[in-house]
């Protein structure tokens, strides 16, 4: 074949690639994507349940094997200590947090009454130094309020608005639990017959890739959560005990919502300690004000030291392959890519030891 043909015919293969790359993106992908989101919300109970069944296994090995019960027994033990335990944890906590919440409510008129007389101050400032502005200033000051003013209005709408759903999902969210904790119980006990039955339907050696691929990125899935709760305990422990060094109020019910808003990537500990500094430096407690900064600036800077190195531990990569999947992540989904980036290389890894296990 004449070369110039075989340029001719390299370049209307490019071209073809690329239409079709183009057309993938446009119109395949978001179809795609949108199916996917369909069938997430449809199989959300049993993805729960499969994620619970995979965190209980262990515990439903040990009392099979130590405890010489059947599956049908050791999988209810399991279960109730499993979710006993998680309630029982959740249970103290709440109590500990309603205790607290409640010291806090009896001295909230008092801190009330001291805010509204900081704002009368400050307002009573502004009328006088209102008065001398140029009328260009006053018109500037009067939008500015006007806009505040409605994007409030609007904030508060869109309040009433996600607590009306969140008070009309309650009946689905109980009835999702029902259907998890059911199908929880069915895939813990029936798992050696649903991976036969998957061997069986599907044909060699796919069945048996599957199998270890999923084993291997359930294991993964497990330590990467294990390894975010201990950052999070992390941050929690260092926040509850610099408060109570400081000698700040209610430092353990604190602690616990700075360990929950260090469980949201977006939101993160800087949610309580930077307003906070910002309020006591407000209020002239200077001394405060920068404890608070100290203390927020040792559980970032802990946790960032500590993120690559725990999560390399749990999931069995070099820190270096955590903290490369990460901020790839970062970079090309966002925020969520902190978590989803070191999930997708443990997938990968996966893969290849199942192809690996499966050629020898």
């Amino acid at each position: 074949m004449p070369r110039a043909v075989q340029n001719i015919l390299y370049v209307l293969a490019g071209t073809v690639t690329l239409l079709a790359i183009y057309l993938a993106l446009k119109y395949v992908l978001p179809e795609a994507y949108s199916w996917l989101k369909y069938l997430l919300v449809v199989l959300f109970p049993f993805l729960i349940a499969a994620i619970f069944s995979a965190f209980m296994e262990p515990l439903v090995v040990l009392l099979s094997n130590q405890g010489r019960f059947s599956r049908a027994v050791s999988v209810p033990l399991a279960m109730l200590l499993f979710f006993g335990s998680i309630g029982i944890v959740l249970t103290l906590l709440v109590f500990r947090l309603i205790k607290e919440l409640n010291d806090l409510s009896m001295t909230l008129p008092d801190r009330f009454t001291a805010l509204q007389n900081y704002i009368d101050e400050w307002v009573h400032k502004g009328v006088v130094i209102y008065g001398t502005l140029p009328k260009t200033v006053t018109d500037n000051l009067h939008a500015t309020l006007l806009s505040i003013t409605v994007t409030l209005q609007n904030w508060s709408r869109e309040l009433i608005n996600i607590s009306l759903h969140v008070v009309t999902g309650i009946p689905g969210v109980i009835l999702v639990v029902i259907i998890s904790l059911i199908a929880t119980y069915f895939f813990s006990k029936d798992r050696d017959k649903i991976i036969e039955l998957w061997i069986r339907f599907i044909p060699a050696p796919w069945g048996e890739k599957t199998i270890e691929v999923s084993r291997q990125v359930s294991s993964a899935f497990q330590a990467y959560v294990r390894a975010q709760f201990v950052l999070i305990s992390i941050s929690t422990v260092i926040s509850i005990i610099g408060l109570r060094l400081i000698g700040a109020e209610y430092a353990i019910t604190i602690g616990l919502i700075i360990g929950f808003f260090d469980l949201i990537p977006v939101l993160g500990p800087g949610t309580i300690y930077i307003p906070w500094a910002i309020w006591a430096f407000i209020n002239s407690d200077v001394v405060l004000g920068l404890q608070l900064l100290v203390l927020y600036l040792l559980v970032i800077v802990t946790r960032a030291v500590m993120e690559a190195k725990v999560v390399a531990v749990n999931l069995g990569l070099h820190p270096l392959a955590v903290l490369m999947a990460m901020y790839i992540g970062l970079k090309t989904v966002g925020v969520l890519g902190l978590f989803l980036g070191p999930i997708l290389v443990i997938a990968i890894q996966a893969v290849i030891k199942a192809g690996i296990s499966v050629h020898k």
